[in-house]
C-alpha cells in the first residue's frame, strides 16, 4: 500500500470533520429556513447570501456573487380531467417550464417510455395525451431521462405529456421539461396512484378522453453563482473546481438533491481553508451554482462568462446530491488517463474510491465537459439505476439525511481537491471541440442531446435562449 504524503494534513482535516456538526447545521438552515431555494423565490436569494457569508467566515478569498439572466418560471394551477367514459378531475402538478395551455386528447399509455414503446405507439401519438412512468425501462444498457421521454412524446405529435411517479405514496415527481425557455407542449406530473387509475380505466373501457389545463408562465429573471477561492501556492493560475447547485424544486426542501452536496462543498471549503491553504499547489475554486433544476443554467452561464479561464481548469468535481447514502466514488466523464491517479489516491487515503467512466448530461458538470474540461460527479459508479426514490418529490426532506454521510462526502471532496491541486505534472489538457463532439456522438447516455435539435426543427424553434 502506498505511503500517504499528505498524512499530517489529512489527520487534521479528518479530525475536524468528524468532530464537527457544521454540514448538518448548514443543511438545517438551508432546508428549514430557506425552503426549496427554487429559482425566483425569496429562499433562493437568502441561500445565496448565506453562502457568501459562510465562505468569508471560513477564510476563502475573492468571495462573490456572479449574476446572470435566465428564463424563469412561475407555477400556476394545473388540472387533469377525465372526460370520457366518465367525468372525474384528478390531482396533478405542472412540470417546470410548462407553458399555459388547454389540451383535449385521447389517453395513450407509453409505459416506461423506452424508444421501443414510442415506436410501437407511433400511430396513436398525434394529438394524444401521453403518459409515461418515471421508472427506467428494463433491459436498456443506458439511462432514459425524463426529458427524453418528454421529447419523444413531442416528436410523435402528442398534445400533452403526463409523468407518472413510479413509487407509491410519494405523490407526483417533478422535473424540468425545457432548458432556459418555455416548453413546447404542456407537461404535468401525477402520483402513481392516479396513473394506475388511468391505466385501469383504459384497460376496462378501451378508450379515455382527457383534458389537461395549465396556467403557468415564464418570465426573464436574474440569479447568481456564488464563487470563492483558495489561492494555490505554486500554480495559482490553475484551478481545481468543486461545484454543486443550491436550487431545489419548488415542491420540496431538496435536502438530498442537491443540498446534501451543497453543504459537503461548504465543509470541504472550511477544512481546506483551515488546514491546507498553505499546502495547495493549484488554486481550489468553490462554486455554488444557481438554476440547475431548470436547465443547468448557472453552470452554463459560468462557462460562458469564464471562457478565457477554461484552459486553466485542471478538473471540475460535481458534488450534486453527494451527501446522501452510498459510496463516495467518482463517475469520471471519459478521462481514462486519470484512472491510475485516482487509484493511487484511493490507496494513499485507504478509502473506498470506486471509479467509473461514463457521461451524463443532467447536472452541472456537463457544461464543463461540453467545453472540454475534465470532469466527474461524486457517486457510486457501480450502483444500478432503479429510479430517484423520494428525489424530486415533496418528501426529499431534512430527516432523510445523516451526518455521517455528509462527513464522508466532505472528506472525500477535500482530500481529492488537495491531491489534484498538488499533482505535478497534471496529466490532462482541455479537449478540443472535435474530440468532445466525438465522445458525445458515441455516448449512449446522451441520446437526449440528439433529440433536442429534431424537436426544435419540428416546431420551428432555434436553440435555447
Amino acid at each position: 500500500m502506498a505511503d500517504n504524503p499528505f498524512l499530517e494534513i489529512e489527520q487534521r482535516i479528518m479530525g475536524d470533520i468528524y468532530t464537527s456538526s457544521e454540514p448538518l447545521d448548514n443543511l438545517t438552515i438551508l432546508c428549514d429556513d430557506f425552503g426549496s431555494r427554487f429559482a425566483g423565490t425569496p429562499g433562493e436569494r437568502l441561500a445565496a447570501e448565506f453562502f457568501v457569508e459562510k465562505f468569508k467566515e471560513y477564510g476563502c478569498q475573492d468571495v462573490r456573487l456572479e449574476p446572470y439572466e435566465y428564463m424563469g418560471w412561475t407555477r400556476g394551477e394545473a388540472t387533469l380531467t377525465v372526460l370520457e367514459p366518465i367525468e372525474r378531475e384528478l390531482p396533478c402538478i405542472s412540470l417546470p417550464m410548462c407553458p399555459p395551455a388547454e389540451i383535449v386528447g385521447d389517453f395513450v399509455d407509453a409505459r416506461n417510455g423506452s424508444p421501443d414503446d414510442f415506436e410501437r405507439l407511433n400511430a396513436a401519438l398525434p394529438g394524444a395525451v401521453v403518459m409515461v412512468s418515471s421508472q427506467p425501462p428494463v433491459g436498456l444498457p443506458r439511462t432514459v431521462h425524463r426529458s427524453e421521454k418528454y421529447h419523444r412524446s413531442a416528436l410523435g405529435g402528442a398534445g400533452a405529456f403526463i409523468f407518472m411517479n413510479q413509487y407509491p405514496g410519494l405523490g407526483p415527481q417533478t422535473g424540468s421539461i425545457a432548458n432556459d425557455r418555455e416548453a413546447i407542449i404542456p407537461g404535468i406530473s401525477v402520483a402513481k396512484e392516479e396513473g394506475e387509475y388511468l391505466r385501469r380505466l383504459a384497460k376496462r373501457h378501451g378508450h379515455l378522453r382527457l383534458r389537461v389545463k395549465t396556467t403557468d408562465h415564464s418570465v426573464k429573471r436574474d440569479s447568481w453563482n456564488i464563487v470563492a477561492d483558495l489561492p494555490g501556492q505554486r500554480r495559482a493560475e490553475q484551478f481545481v473546481i468543486l461545484g454543486c447547485h443550491y436550487d431545489g424544486h419548488d415542491i420540496s426542501q431538496g435536502a438530498h438533491d442537491p443540498a446534501s452536496g451543497t453543504v459537503a462543498l461548504l465543509e470541504a471549503a472550511r477544512v481546506l481553508a483551515r488546514h491546507a491553504a498553505s499546502d495547495l499547489g493549484a488554486s481550489v475554486r468553490f462554486i455554488e451554482f444557481g438554476t440547475e433544476e431548470i436547465g443547468l443554467i448557472g453552470a452554463r452561464r459560468y462557462v460562458e462568462q469564464h471562457e478565457d479561464e477554461l484552459d486553466r481548469i485542471r478538473f471540475m468535481l460535481n458534488l450534486d446530491a453527494s451527501g446522501g447514502p452510498g459510496r463516495k466514488g467518482l463517475n469520471v466523464n471519459q478521462w481514462t488517463e486519470l484512472d491510475s491517479f485516482f487509484e493511487r489516491c484511493g490507496q494513499e487515503m485507504k478509502a473506498d474510491l470506486p471509479i467509473g467512466q461514463k457521461t451524463s448530461a443532467f447536472s452541472d458538470h456537463f457544461p464543463f465537459f461540453d467545453a472540454g474540461v475534465p470532469t466527474a460527479m461524486m457517486g457510486d459508479p457501480e450502483a444500478v439505476n432503479t429510479g430517484r426514490g423520494f428525489g424530486h418529490s415533496a418528501f426529499d426532506t431534512l430527516d432523510k439525511i445523516e451526518l455521517d454521510d455528509l462527513r464522508r462526502a466532505s472528506a472525500m471532496a477535500a482530500r481529492l481537491a488537495l491531491r489534484m491541486s498538488r499533482e505535478e505534472p497534471w496529466p490532462l489538457q482541455r479537449r478540443d471541440r472535435a474530440s468532445v463532439q466525438a465522445l458525445i456522438d458515441a455516448e449512449p447516455n446522451l441520446e437526449q442531446l440528439r433529440l433536442e435539435p429534431l424537436v426544435d426543427a419540428l416546431y420551428g424553434r432555434g436553440g435555447a435562449s
